[in-house]
């Protein structure tokens, strides 16, 4: 069986792991009113839009 040369450091182990705990960007979707980019299923904070409504008055 194989048997490692050298112990393996807590930061090599530790940076190993890190890797795949790395945050995409958010993922964007544009406003049918305004054509800004926003949040998907958020109101758009530019016109205050959702679902094809006025969800919020933006000044």
């Amino acid at each position: 069986m194989a048997v490692p040369k050298k112990k393996t450091s807590k930061a090599k182990t530790r940076s190993r792991r890190a890797s795949s705990w790395t945050l995409d960007a958010p993922p964007r979707a544009l406003c049918d009113h305004c054509g800004s980019a926003k949040l998907p299923h958020r109101v758009c904070t530019s016109c205050g839009w959702y679902n094809g409504r006025q969800a919020i008055e933006v000044d």
